[in-house]
């Protein structure tokens, strides 16, 4: 049986449809997966084993040059690549008008997707040949579960998903695995960022505890403020610019792992790495951190109040 994916992003979304993957590989012996998902996030679905083919798309980047010559040729190539196969269903985890109109509709196989009370974009379910009803009062991997499970006809597991990537990064562990905590200190919305001198109090906080901090961080103005937070101890590296894959390497051999709401910090869960994760005004229990070893912290829509005592006081508990 061979099926395509359309989860196109973000990072977080993409990885909370990993364990569905691992439902139906359970549930159907030889299902193969092909998925299309934004360029930028194309070696996600690639570390699942049940997934033959990945299908960059570059919507986000397309849609500066839309009628480009290049941007064209790009689109043609894409499509030819998406309709060379038929597949026996496509699943359309997205919900979203943008990707059903330009990428669902034109796939060969019969379209799965949410139904207009449940779809993230109503509209989108005009495209679907068949319409499926998901509660949206449950965790974001719960709800794609259950969309794959109608989707593919088996019953939806009653044990907690597994992303079935941990094995992939567990086996082979960094060196120094257990011997530092990485901070997770970077998120695109202003009111999901804990103040950096909270983030230096828990740091002067750890400085007796044996254990070293690294910082990761994507763009230039995140490497300055890693650079802010690390300033004056000796015990945290302000990390290299790295490729997604070897950030996942190094947070698979930490210790644990304090973050905010971030994209990183659903592959720490993914990961199945010890995580602390912080909120302001995003709800946890619908997109949080989702697997083993997750702690969710939240004080009203503030995430400015939450202290750096409590987080050192769970990081000890996590030991």
């Amino acid at each position: 049986m061979r099926v395509l994916i359309v989860k196109t992003s973000s990072m977080g979304d993409v990885l909370h449809t990993l364990p569905a993957l691992t439902d139906a590989q359970n549930a159907i012996p030889n299902i193969r997966f092909d998925w299309v998902v934004e360029e930028g996030f194309a070696q996600i679905p690639s570390w699942h084993n049940a997934v033959d083919q990945v299908i960059p798309v570059a919507i986000r980047r397309w849609r500066k040059s839309w009628f480009s010559a290049d941007t064209r040729k790009e689109r043609a190539a894409f499509i030819a690549q998406l309709q060379s196969h038929h597949y026996d269903a496509i699943i359309d985890a997205q919900g979203l008008i943008k990707s059903a109109f330009l990428i669902t509709r034109k796939a060969k196989g019969t379209k799965h997707g949410q139904d207009r009370h449940s779809a993230r974009e109503p509209l989108a379910s005009w495209f679907y040949d068949v319409k499926h009803a998901i509660p949206k009062n449950q965790h974001a991997v719960e709800r794609t579960r259950q969309l794959f499970a109608l989707s593919l006809g088996y019953p939806k597991p009653e044990q907690k998903g597994d992303y079935g990537i941990a094995r992939r990064f567990l086996a082979t562990p960094p060196a120094d695995a257990n011997t530092y905590l990485v901070f997770l200190h970077a998120t695109t919305r202003d009111d999901k960022h804990w103040p950096e001198q909270h983030w230096r109090e828990l740091i002067a906080l750890t400085a007796d505890s044996g254990l070293r901090i690294k910082l990761p961080w994507g763009a230039p103005h995140e490497h300055e403020r890693a650079k802010r937070l690390a300033k004056g101890f000796q015990h945290v590296e302000v990390l290299p610019k790295l490729p997604l894959e070897e950030i996942a390497n190094v947070l698979a051999g930490a210790k644990a792992v304090v973050s905010v709401d971030t994209g990183l910090s659903h592959l720490t869960a993914a990961l199945d790495r010890p995580n602390i994760t912080l909120y302001g005004p995003t709800d946890p229990g619908l997109i949080g951190g989702y697997g083993k070893n997750q702690l969710s912290v939240k004080r009203a829509n503030n995430i400015e109040s939450i202290s750096p005592d409590i987080i050192y006081n769970y990081l000890l508990d996590l030991k």
